[in-house]
């Protein structure tokens, strides 16, 4: 007969390793409780979990243009408001034109409402939204439109030129007293090029042609901003500064009413075009917050198949948890009593 010892520290040992895997095993289970899933998609799927990586892929990648979208939605946002406010201030210079043109407001007033439009515009136009000009097209980081009243303004002085070249003195000589009414119809002709021409961009605007195009959807694209190139943004300007400059010159009351007469035309033209262009940033808006809705629910649909493939029964988690702590704890409890076991107390 042979007889086999086994010590109370081999016995000690062998609870310590039997704690320190259910230990693990607890943070497996508590991670599957948490989050409904596997704790090792690799383990658990083997040769599927190509495919969890996959959608795994494809969810960052929808998640990235809904975060985009989210910019772009804020920046059109913002976008749409300023035209707002542009086409309420076109709307109200228009108003004091016509007073205008039928002799109810004073050549003052109108003048000033002329000014006052010039400066709203540009500060609208100029106006940021995260660090980005909006209406400067793709060159963001520089204010789109100079001001036309600012010392040294390139603008002012093309305008200036123009007028000294076509009358043969400035517009504060005594001489602009006897200009006629097709002498400065003529005038405004030939000058029209300086905002509706090649003069804008040379002279006027820091803006390109060119919007930015941002990817709405992973097959589709969309044009997310608006430039202060704009034709109606240009009539507006002209009308402005036309009415802002000749009006407090010496220019006669039939040169005056000659350009109140082009900047009604103008501003009439600019509130159309503005109108349009707000309907074709509502458009992008709108197309941008369906794309934002259609990449959700994709998103969901990859979430539902990585549930199918890596998700875990929240009953069975739930019970394997309780289980394991039942057991970590009569480990615990078991280790300790075996700890107390000693030859010399069984002696005494």
């Amino acid at each position: 007969m042979k007889t086999s010892f086994v010590s109370s520290a081999a016995v000690s040992q062998a609870m310590r390793y039997s704690l320190v895997r259910s230990q693990g095993e607890l943070v497996k289970a508590q991670k599957e409780v948490s989050t409904g899933k596997v704790a090792d998609a690799g383990l658990a799927l083997g040769a599927r979990t190509a495919s969890s990586i996959s959608f795994t892929r494809d969810i960052e990648r929808l998640k990235g243009i809904v975060d985009s979208n989210g910019l772009v939605s804020s920046r059109l946002s913002a976008t749409q408001k300023a035209l707002d406010q542009i086409t309420l201030t076109a709307q109200d210079f228009l108003a004091t034109l016509t007073s205008a043109s039928s002799g109810d407001a004073l050549a003052d007033v109108t003048q000033a409402s002329g000014e006052a439009t010039l400066k709203a515009l540009t500060s609208l136009l100029n106006s940021s939204f995260n660090g980005e000009h909006l209406f400067a097209g793709t060159n963001t980081d520089v204010k789109p439109l100079d001001d036309f009243t600012a010392a040294g303004s390139s603008a002012k002085a093309a305008f200036d030129a123009a007028f000294l070249a076509h009358f043969g003195f400035a517009q504060s000589d005594p001489a602009a007293a006897a200009i006629a009414k097709p002498d400065m119809e003529a005038f405004l002709t030939s000058v029209e090029p300086q905002f509706l021409g090649a003069g804008w961009q040379a002279n006027w605007s820091n803006a390109t042609d060119q919007a930015i195009v941002s990817r709405i959807a992973l097959n589709e694209t969309a044009v997310t901003s608006v430039s202060a190139n704009n034709d109606g943004v240009r009539k507006l300007a002209m009308a402005a500064a036309t009415i802002s400059d000749l009006l407090s010159s010496e220019v006669s009351i039939a040169g005056q009413s000659a350009a109140i007469a082009r900047a009604v035309t103008l501003v009439g033209e600019a509130i159309a075009d503005l109108g349009t262009l707000r309907a074709e940033t509502g458009i992008t808006e709108k197309r941008v917050t369906d794309a934002s809705q259609r990449i959700k629910l994709q998103s969901d649909l990859f979430e539902r198949q990585i549930l199918d493939l890596e998700g875990v029964d929240p009953y069975e988690a739930s019970t394997r948890v309780a289980d394991l702590l039942s057991h970590i704890e009569t480990s615990y409890a078991l280790t300790a009593r075996i700890q107390q076991l000693s030859f010399l107390r069984f002696l005494g």
